[in-house]
C-alpha cells in the first residue's frame, strides 16, 4: 500500500505483529463502539490476519516435523556405538 494512513499488507506482517493487530480489532469489536461500516472493515481485516497467523503457525509446525523426522532418521542410520 502507497497510502501511509493505511495498514500494511497483511501478508507483509510478520507473526507477532498480526497476533498484536488482531488482539486489537477484537478489542475495538468487543467495544461495539464503531460504525457498521468500520465494525465490518475490522472484522475482515481480523478474519485475514487470523489466517495469515494460523498460516504461519501451521509452517512452522511443517518445519518442526520435517526437522524431527530428518533426525530421527540420522539417528536410525547412525546408530551410537555399544557402550562397553
Amino acid at each position: 500500500m502507497t497510502d501511509n494512513n493505511q495498514a500494511p499488507e497483511v501478508e507483509q506482517l510478520s507473526y507477532e505483529a498480526a497476533r498484536d493487530e488482531l488482539v486489537s480489532i477484537v478489542r475495538k469489536l468487543e467495544g461495539g463502539q464503531a460504525p457498521l461500516e468500520q465494525t465490518l472493515a475490522l472484522w475482515e481485516r481480523g478474519e485475514a490476519l487470523a489466517r495469515h497467523c494460523e498460516s504461519i503457525l501451521d509452517s512452522a509446525q511443517a518445519r518442526m516435523e520435517a526437522a524431527t523426522k530428518a533426525d530421527t532418521t540420522q539417528q536410525t542410520a547412525d546408530p551410537e556405538p555399544a557402550q562397553q
